[in-house]
């Protein structure tokens, strides 16, 4: 069984990060996205709001779990008995911060290897940084993240 780890802070989950799950779920018969969670980093939204947020929004995909974890992905892959780290590439310019990120990790665990998937064209723009600064403008975010993720912004920026 190919079991393959997909992580990062999806704060919030974009269609981005959806489109690059879907196909890895399609290609691995097991899929763990993982949010990682970073003590010496201020998160946007709570943990807990993210990962339920991220179960909403791919319930469809029956061979994906949803998890967190605190520190280096590559134990969590191990613990998990993963073969592979999916990595998802908008442009041209994330592919040397993932290089890197993927020869480190190989030379933790030689064994663990790192998948690039390449967003489809009409997300290849869509950031979670964008997307957190749309909704805190109050603007339309419904074309960059599920219906979930949008419905829970629009109701946290527009009370009171």
């Amino acid at each position: 069984m190919k079991t393959a780890i997909y992580p990062g802070s999806f704060d919030p989950i974009t269609k981005g990060h959806l489109d690059v799950l879907e196909r890895a779920a399609d290609i691995f018969d097991k899929v763990i996205i993982v949010v990682s969670v970073n003590v010496n980093k201020k998160s946007f939204l709570p943990l807990e709001d993210r990962l339920m947020l991220i179960k909403e929004s791919c319930k469809n995909l029956k061979n994906v779990e949803v998890e967190s974890f605190d520190g280096l992905t590559i134990e969590f892959a191990k613990q998990k008995k993963a073969n592979v780290l999916i990595r998802g590439l908008r442009a041209v310019s994330d592919f040397e911060y993932e290089m890197q990120l993927s020869q480190a990790n190989s030379a933790l665990c030689s064994d663990i290897y790192t998948v690039f998937l390449i967003t489809k064209p009409k997300y290849n723009f869509i950031s979670s940084g964008t997307v957190r600064e749309i909704a805190q403008m109050k603007g339309d975010i419904s074309k960059f993240v599920p219906e979930p993720v949008a419905k829970y912004l629009e109701k946290k920026y527009t009370k009171g």
